[in-house]
């Protein structure tokens, strides 16, 4: 059509543009390039094209996205069948990449959990820890080059059933964001029934649980009581010791048993303790005897075997009363504590008090009402390990109502029923005073969280801190309990779990300001089974990956 303009050049042995019905051609110029876009509209625009105006456009090649990298992959939910709230991915990549999860948080950044896993490589089995229970999750992976770029995202989403009814209610009553950072592992006793286990949980800041273990089916541990928990050792995976099958056992955070250790003539009971050097400490009972709970044992991680022995009866006095007329279970140890500085252990007799032994089984120090305390079974004058009370400014307290335990001095407190021994960083003591049979009579009622100073050249002891009394009932627990210290935030989390309070057994978590005492966070944990008074034994604060050096 006459006067038609034609949109595009030719390019080829040469260039033709028409207009109206004149051809006009040009020689071809060889030109070297990537991909080249050449746009001349009628003869004006062939003018510009030999003035070098036609677009000319270098055109990239499309950059690889996290999806193209990705070669395969594999999500499996509940892998090892006892942790339904975690999944596996299995993932192999077209080039070396390092990933980082993250799961956001349902109700704001304060739940979302994010982790960067240290290996950069082709190939991954990636656990995924901290689901939410009866939701879509969302789990984003993010892919890195070696060198720290990021090359993109993909998302996935992984569905989770309920949680099983067992498990509890969980009510956060003040978090002012000063709290120590991490989630709750949690030593739940949860029901009665003892042909069921019991079932360790974790839950985030806002309460939700994103973690648990049912092990019901296990053919060890389908009958674990662990009594005073479970806890965390140094390369990350999670040890008890379970009452049940007798022995001690290491987890990983998917639930699979990574490793056991039978106490063959021993029955555990109450608190096992990972040592330094990898050891545990254990508190057991003796096999054959007519009493229980009264020998620690300490067990060679490498090996299995018993090392060391103590022997409370020969350290202690086994006929002593003053707290309890239970002749089988006149001690209870309860809760240990390692001192690397002269090698030497702090155990917690529930119904005795605290003391220090040495490697080979003498008392060092004896931290109780200076009430009955007699000849040992080796035979050692036991009064003369017995701790000396001070006040504030460092005077004795010579009141003998107070030393006895009749009654406490407005400087100093004895510890009753107490629980979970713990150095802080300046050497002194924590306890959680459980307050049962306060001053013999167990009046008033309440627990605390108390520091001891311990001189043991002068064998004196001096009460410098404590929080508890002033909450009165709503925070007493006569039995079990837990007390920590977190040094960076300089906040102590005092842990009563059995508490009876007119509105349903039930236990508190309440981490206050050390040097204010102010509450920067606490929960309420409510019991699924209202039969059962202890909710907890211990509470640990951690990261829910673990942080390895």
């Amino acid at each position: 059509m006459p006067g038609a303009l034609h949109p595009m050049c030719a390019y080829h042995s040469g260039i033709d543009c028409r207009e109206t019905n004149h051809m006009i051609k040009f020689p071809l110029q060889i030109l070297t390039f990537r991909a080249r876009i050449l746009t001349c509209v009628g003869l004006s625009g062939v003018l510009l094209w030999l003035l070098g105006g036609c677009e000319n456009t270098v055109v990239e090649p499309e950059p690889l996205t996290a999806e193209d990298i990705i070669a395969s992959e594999n999500i499996v939910l509940n892998p090892s069948g006892y942790t339904p709230l975690t999944a596996e991915i299995t993932l192999t990549t077209t080039k070396p990449v390092q990933i980082e999860l993250v799961i956001e948080g349902r109700f704001g950044a304060a739940g979302t959990v994010q982790h960067r896993f240290p290996e950069t490589d082709t190939s991954f089995v990636l656990p995924v820890l901290g689901l939410y229970s009866s939701t879509a999750n969302i789990v984003v992976l993010r892919l890195f080059e070696a060198d720290g770029t990021l090359i993109g995202e993909v998302s996935r989403t992984i569905d989770t059933g309920p949680l099983i009814p067992e498990l509890p209610r969980i009510t956060v009553q003040v978090n002012t964001g000063r709290r120590k950072p991490g989630m709750n592992l949690v030593s739940y006793f949860g029901h009665t029934n003892r042909e069921l286990p019991q079932i360790p949980f974790i839950f985030d800041s806002e309460g939700a649980i994103r973690w648990y273990v049912n092990l019901d089916a296990h053919p060890v541990f389908g009958h674990l009581f662990y009594d005073a928990g479970v806890e965390r050792l140094q390369n990350g995976n999670l040890y008890f010791g379970d009452g049940s099958s007798g022995r001690i056992a290491e987890l990983d955070m998917m639930g699979r048993l990574v490793n056991e250790w039978p106490i063959p003539g021993y029955g555990f009971h109450h608190n096992v303790l990972e040592m330094p050097n990898g050891n545990f400490l254990a508190t057991v009972n003796k096999h054959g005897l007519s009493t229980i709970e009264d020998h620690i044992l300490e067990i060679d991680r490498s090996t299995g075997a018993i090392i060391q022995v103590w022997d409370l009866r020969q350290s202690l006095d086994s006929r002593r009363r003053v707290w309890s007329g239970n002749a089988r279970d006149w001690f209870h140890g309860n809760g240990l504590q390692y001192d690397p500085d002269d090698d030497t252990i702090i155990v917690s007799g529930r119904v005795q008090g605290t003391v220090k032994l040495t490697r080979n089984n003498k008392v060092v120090w004896i931290l109780a009402p200076h009430r009955g305390w007699n000849q040992a079974g080796d035979g050692t004058d036991l009064s003369t390990k017995l701790l000396q009370p001070i006040d504030a400014d460092g005077q004795p307290i010579a009141d003998p109502e107070v030393l006895d335990g009749k009654t406490s001095h407005p400087d100093f407190e004895w510890a009753w029923y107490q629980h979970a021994p713990e150095f802080m960083p300046d050497g002194t003591l924590l306890l959680f005073d459980n307050g049962e049979n306060r001053n013999y009579g167990g009046q008033p009622a309440y627990s605390r969280a108390v520091i001891y100073r311990i001189d043991e050249q002068a064998m004196t002891i001096q009460q410098v801190w404590e929080y508890g009394r002033e909450r009165g009932g709503q925070t007493y627990s006569g039995i079990v309990s837990d007390v920590d210290y977190h040094v960076k935030e300089n906040t102590v989390v005092f842990m009563p779990g059995a508490i009876w309070d007119g509105q349903g057994p039930h236990g508190r978590t309440v981490e206050v300001d050390f040097d204010t005492g102010e509450v920067v966070y606490e929960t309420v944990i409510r019991k699924a089974d209202p039969a059962s008074g202890i909710t907890f034994h211990r509470v640990e604060r951690l990261p829910l990956y673990p942080l390895l050096q």
